[in-house]
Parts: structure tokens; sequence; C-alpha cells
């Protein structure tokens, strides 16, 4: 079945082209346009890069985001699926188009030496005081939203139909599109005809774009093992059954998950992240404690894997003699489970006819999957199937790109306390992008 789907962007961007090479190419008066809006912008995005929030607590992020749509003319939903804020604005008659962004920090500490480097702390649920920062770029996320939102009020003689934007807490801890969807996001709102996003990248220059047909992100799952044994004193083993050599045993033996199981052609990743057993040279323990993360795109491999987590952890038990009273308790997070985004390709094509209309065909990459998850998938697997498509915005300085493929230095990663994007670059160009391929959706639709 994915092969199938493979074979459609080419049919979209023939049936596309010829739309978007007159309205888009020649135009270039969003280009000016976005760049009078950029101060206005900028600010904004220095701003919500100085007062980030964590997962579930974006509150005033969330107010200010409410208050940029209404300033714009957009009837507001606040407080939605926690602090989510839908955006409503009607212009005639058309499709719906919906545009999401995600709000939430994370518990870092920033360590770029930029001058507007956030220098919030909080405390978090383990009363730990931990910095805040937004380390995985949804300031820049949410700034080109509004910059998107700014636009197509500007410009709304050029499309019609109903825009839907949609800033959408908890990201980060796969809880926020949960939440939004089940209180109604597709019923108490228009149904989007199509949903897009962007993700700003680390390792990609700055002014481009990377476009993904079919899986862009991946399955991510959250899985602690508790293994049992029979402690005692370290100098006789022998009348033990040692949970540290089974949890050894069982770590080796999950890598033949990925090797030995699963089909070379299907991407997949067990990584056991954490392992705590013990508390002293001289003593066996009773119980081994590890926390993996499993990466996937196949929802059928997903299920292979946690099934044969299973199967092996209870075998390497039952070989060592335990009863079953002592057999290994594995527990799958699923309040945390996130499926794998899926580009429709039909739907991926055109946003990346677009954005090459719009920007040029030499500053739009393909992009590979990665196995970094991301709650915007939830979006398509509604009961409404509505198409989805993520691009990947670039967002490092264009000389420190250089640099780093001249020297083979590593670039900060997302995440990394060091992460720091060419925020004004970035902005103008998500906003182009973000705008041209809205108003594209709009007028294919309606021709």
């Amino acid at each position: 079945m994915t092969r199938l789907r493979l074979a459609y962007p080419l049919l979209a961007l023939a049936l596309t082209a010829s739309t978007l090479s007159l309205n888009a190419v020649a135009d270039t008066k969003l280009d000016q346009s976005v760049t009078q809006a950029l101060p206005k912008l900028e600010k904004l995005y220095l701003h919500l890069h100085q007062h980030p929030e964590l997962s579930y607590q974006e509150k005033a992020t969330s107010e200010r985001m409410a208050a940029e749509l209404k300033q714009l003319g957009f009837e507001v939903t606040a407080n939605f699926g926690g602090y989510g804020v839908v955006g409503i604005l009607q212009n005639g008659e058309g499709p719906v188009v919906m545009i999401r962004a995600d709000i939430d920090g994370l518990p870092i500490i920033e360590q770029t030496g930029k001058d507007y480097a956030s220098k919030v702390t909080t405390v978090d649920a383990n009363n730990n005081t931990v910095g805040i920062m937004h380390g995985c770029g949804h300031d820049i996320h949410m700034t080109n939203l509004i910059g998107t939102a700014e636009q197509l009020v500007k410009h709304k003689a050029d499309w019609q139909g109903t825009l839907m934007m949609v800033a959408q807490p908890a990201e980060e801890v796969g809880g926020g599109a949960k939440a939004m969807l089940k209180q109604g996001l597709f019923s108490q709102f228009p149904t989007p005809d199509s949903i897009i996003g962007l993700h700003v990248s680390a390792s990609i220059s700055a002014g481009k774009v990377g476009t993904v047909s079919g899986y862009a992100l991946a399955n991510v799952d959250s899985v602690d093992i508790s293994i049992k044994g029979k402690g005692g004193h370290g100098a006789y083993p022998h009348a033990t059954v040692d949970p540290v050599v089974l949890a050894a045993r069982t770590v080796l033996a999950l890598q033949t998950i990925v090797s030995r199981e699963v089909s070379p052609l299907e991407p997949n990743v067990i990584t056991v992240g954490s392992i705590h057993g013990g508390s002293k040279h001289n003593i066996i323990s009773d119980e081994v404690k590890l926390q993996l993360t499993l990466r996937s795109y196949n929802p059928e491999v997903r299920e292979q894997q946690i099934e044969a987590i299973k199967r092996i952890t209870a075998g390497i038990a039952m070989s060592a003699g335990l009863p079953d009273e002592l057999a290994p308790v594995v527990y799958v997070h699923d309040d945390e489970t996130i499926p794998s985004t899926y580009n429709d390709p039909i739907l991926a094509a055109k946003v990346k006819a677009s954005i090459e209309a719009e920007l040029g065909s030499d500053n739009v990459l393909i992009a590979p999957p990665v196995m970094a998850g991301e709650d915007f998938g939830l979006y398509g697997l509604t009961p409404e199937k509505r198409p989805i498509t993520l691009f990947w915005l670039g967002g490092v300085d264009p000389k420190q790109y250089q640099a780093s493929i001249d020297s083979g230095d590593a670039l900060p990663s997302l995440h990394s306390s060091q992460f720091a994007p060419d925020y004004p670059l970035t902005i103008r160009t998500g906003v182009r992008a973000m705008t041209r391929t809205a108003m594209d959706l709009f007028n294919q639709a309606s021709q």
C-alpha cells in the first residue's frame, strides 16, 4: 500500500504545475509584504523566545497567541484542549485549510550566549529547578503562524475559503494534539480539507525548505521493563538469580529484534536509554529497571517490536529458572505514544510545488524521513482521514552551515542548549512558504 501511495506525487505535480506557474513565480508582492512585516515578527519572536513555558503550563504563551489572532480579526477560542488556541477566519465560499503550530518549550538551560537568551527557570514535577528554552524551535513555529495569518488577512482578495489557525500545546510530551482532538477540534470547528504545518530544521540552511512525501517522522513509544531476580550476597552468586546479568542479556537480545526479526526494509530503532539496579558492590539485588525508546514508521512494525520485547524478556527469565511470579514486567506508556507522521503524497506534492514557485526550486530540498517524533501525525489519523503534510524549515545560519560542511564539525541539534536559529531569515522564508502554500490550496480547490 505504501508503494502505491508513493506514485501519487508525480501525478499531483503534473496537475498543479500549470496553476502555480501562473500565480506565484512572477509575483513579488508577497515577498515585499513579508519583508515589511519582519520587524514586528522579529519582535514577537524575541518575546516568545525569552518567555518560554513548559508543556501543560503555556498560559501566557496561549494568551499572547490568542491576542495576536484576535487583533487580526480571527474568531478565537482559547483554552481548548488545555492551553490550545483555535482561530477561524471566514473568507467566502471555499475549502477549509488548517495551519498548526506548537507552543511549548523544553526543560533546558540555554547556553547559546545570545543577548536574547532565555533566562527563565521553573520547578518541574519532581520539584527540581530547571531552565526553560525553546530548544525545538516552537518560537519560530508560533511566529510563522502569526506571520502567515497576517499575510493571508492582508491578501484576502487573493483567496477564498475558511482559514483555521491552531496553536497547539504540549507537543513535547505527546499530549497536545490528543487533547485538542478529544475535545472536538474537528466537530466544534469546520473540518479541514487539508492540514499543513512546519518544523524548523537544525540541519538545513536558513532560506531553504525540506519537503517529504510519505513517512516523515516516526512512531515513538516509551517502554519500562522491570527485570526480577533473587538477590543475595555477591560472594555467593550460585545462591541467587542475578537480575543484573539477566538485564545484560536482555539489552543485547533486544537488538536482535532490529537486526534479525524486523525486515531490513522496515526502519526501526530500539534504544535502552536507562538501566538502574543494585545498591552496593557486594549485594546482588532483586530488581533491575530498564527504560527504552522505540522508533518505527510502519504501525505493524511498532506492534512487532512490543510483542518481541515481551517474548524475549519472558524467555530470558524462564531460562534462568525464575517462577511465574517473578516474570519481568513490560509497561508501555500508552499516554506518551506518538504515531508516525505520514505526509499525504498528493498534498505533499502540492506543498512542494507551491514552495518551489515562491522560493525557487534551488531552495527546496527533498528531506529524508527522520526517527524523531511529532504528534502532528495524529491530525491525519482521525475518522475523517484528512490529508496532512509537515515540511522542514531551514534554520541554520548559512555561514555557520557552510563552516560545518567545510570543517566536518557537527551543528547543534534540536533540543540542544546551543541551538540558535538564524531567526530573521528563517521567519521570512517560513512565512512566504506557508502563505503561498495556503493560498494555492484555497485557489486550486476553487478552480
